[in-house]
């Protein structure tokens, strides 16, 4: 591939995942559903120690951001009752709608804000949270540099940001079955039950595109992020990343 073609194919991708919160949209009532099918239920696990690695600090104010359907805000407030105000942003209204009648049920509206938003735009000041999240959302921004550096700017000094995303395993033999796996199984059953093929077939290709490890941690560096650190889970299949704004 020349760099011409190769830059054709790159601003493709960009212009692809700028529109992706419109594929959320689609899938949005199915959305938990399949998550919790194509990980096996271990999603709800991820989550919960994505939310180990909040500070121990008290009151604190958190951010999530792709939020969806809320399940990480929800599941952090349920962990720490001591976080002082949390906020989700999405450009998925309908993934948002679904976050704010699962915050009204458990009674934790009062505690939790979705709003649309974007990553890009993070519509809050500087040196606004103590946390910021993002759980498979990053992959999806046309530029993680500068969404990642957006994030830098609303976080306080000091302040941590957690992602969660999928990666691929280092094992080469269980790189293999996984990718076989995000291959065939995840588009043919996206299609079954999400009626969009397309929505996953997207999943697995952003998947196999995007940095993991040690690669990701030099773009948060990059970003301006302090002391990055990957920490795998389950055989490599998601990784949570940290770092933080000194």
């Amino acid at each position: 591939m020349t760099i011409k073609e190769n830059k054709i194919q790159q601003d493709k991708i960009a212009s692809v995942k700028a529109e992706s919160w419109k594929m959320f949209n689609q899938i949005s009532g199915r959305y938990d559903l399949l998550n919790k099918v194509f990980s096996f239920g271990l999603q709800k696990s991820w989550r919960r120690k994505l939310v180990r690695f909040f500070p121990q600090s008290p009151d604190l104010k958190v951010l999530d951001v792709a939020t969806g359907t809320g399940e990480v805000l929800l599941t952090a407030l349920s962990m720490r009752p001591d976080i002082k105000t949390a906020f989700g942003i999405d450009l998925a209204d309908k993934m948002l709608e679904i976050a704010r009648i699962k915050a009204q049920q458990q009674e934790l509206e009062e505690r939790i804000t979705f709003s649309h938003g974007d990553c890009n735009q993070i519509p809050f000041p500087d040196n606004s949270f103590d946390v910021v999240t993002i759980a498979f959302g990053i992959r999806n921004m046309p530029n993680v540099i500068e969404a990642l550096k957006e994030i830098f700017r609303i976080l306080k000094p000091a302040g941590c940001i957690l992602i969660l995303e999928s990666s691929l395993p280092e094992n080469k033999f269980i790189r293999g079955i996984y990718l076989f796996y995000l291959r065939n199984f995840i588009p043919a059953l996206g299609l079954i039950v999400s009626r969009s093929k397309y929505a996953y077939r997207y999943l697995n290709e952003t998947i196999e595109d995007f940095p993991y490890g040690k690669d990701f941690c030099k773009i948060m560096s990059i970003a301006g992020f302090s002391n990055c650190e990957a920490h795998p889970l389950t055989l490599g299949v998601v990784t949570v990343y940290e770092g933080i704004k000194s």
